[in-house]
């Protein structure tokens, strides 16, 4: 099966000669997949070289002249480094851009912590206004890469990740979606973490929600979940743990309830190792998180098998 981003050439390539308003803006890094749409856009498709700071910055005077720049590198260079000009250049001026990364939390251990970014979306949240899409399937991810682009002149950022899903899910860029039923707490997975958590929960009295658009937070969704299924809820994010505890706690302010955030820790793995190691070291794979979830939830989530 193809990757997320083997989608995202292509899909951004299309819309390239579907709307004129379609531009693309590369520091080096993913510009081989778009060696055709260049001759075709030469003004369209852009590549600053290996300069971050201005990959946001041209984003964003694109954006000023009325084009729908998006803008792509790894997370830790599209987020975290030039992070500066994604709060000045696009939230400061209200420019509208689609940033899409790749390499997610951990996706090239071998790369080393430069390649890794699991603070992206919280450092995100210190900024109004963006909208955040993590995709768990390179259908899904195909789906919202469409939706972010044709989302006026909004903030959008696109998460992609070589972890995958087995399945994709309908994704419509706004709600959460219910899994499974139960009635002994919440758990929200989202992107690919679907598949261990649904692993992880088999036998347990537990809703399950997926969440492939983190930002805005549906707090609606959850509070409708917590109505049969109780306030106690855990949330499963293949980014920074806790990120979205805050969102989910707004959300149930008004009612007695128990949050717990499981995701990447804040220790530094120093290891290089495979992606399947960094998954386990930090807990998310589906023994460790049954483990986590049952223990948080208590045995009133067991189910009695038929």
């Amino acid at each position: 099966m193809d990757t997320m981003r083997d989608r995202f050439a292509p899909v951004v390539s299309r819309l390239l000669d579907e709307d004129p308003r379609v531009a693309v803006v590369l520091a080096e890094i993913g510009l081989v997949g778009f060696e055709e749409a260049r001759l075709r856009h030469p003004d369209r498709v852009i590549n600053v070289g290996i300069r971050e700071q201005l990959l946001v910055g041209a984003g964003a005077g694109l954006a000023l002249t009325g084009l729908r720049p998006v803008v792509h590198t790894f997370a830790s260079f599209l987020v975290e480094r030039p992070f500066e000009q994604v709060k000045l250049d696009l939230g400061h001026q209200d420019a509208g851009a689609v940033l899409v990364s790749a390499s997610a939390s951990f996706d090239w251990p071998s790369g080393g912590y430069t390649h890794m970014s699991p603070g992206d979306i919280a450092l995100l949240d210190t900024l109004d206004g963006w909208t955040v899409h993590v995709p768990g399937h390179p259908d899904e991810a195909e789906s919202l890469l469409r939706h972010a682009v044709a989302a006026g002149d909004d903030k959008v950022y696109v998460r992609l990740s070589v972890q995958s899903n087995a399945e994709a899910h309908a994704v419509d860029g706004a709600r959460f979606h219910t899994i499974r039923e139960g009635r002994a707490g919440v758990v929200v997975a989202v992107g690919p973490m679907l598949d261990a958590v649904l692993a992880a929960t088999e036998g347990l009295d537990v809703t399950v929600l997926y969440g492939t658009t983190v930002r805005p937070f549906d707090s609606a969704a959850l509070r409708r979940a917590t109505e049969a299924a109780g306030t106690d809820v855990v949330l499963v994010e293949p980014y920074l743990a806790g990120t979205s505890t805050s969102a989910a706690n707004d959300a149930l302010a008004d009612l007695p309830h128990r949050v717990l955030g499981l995701g990447v820790g804040r220790r530094e793995l120093r290891r290089y190792g495979q992606i399947e190691e960094h998954v386990a070291a930090h807990g998310l794979d589906a023994g460790s998180l049954r483990e986590r979830i049952g223990g948080f939830l208590g045995a009133t989530a067991t189910r009695v098998s038929a």
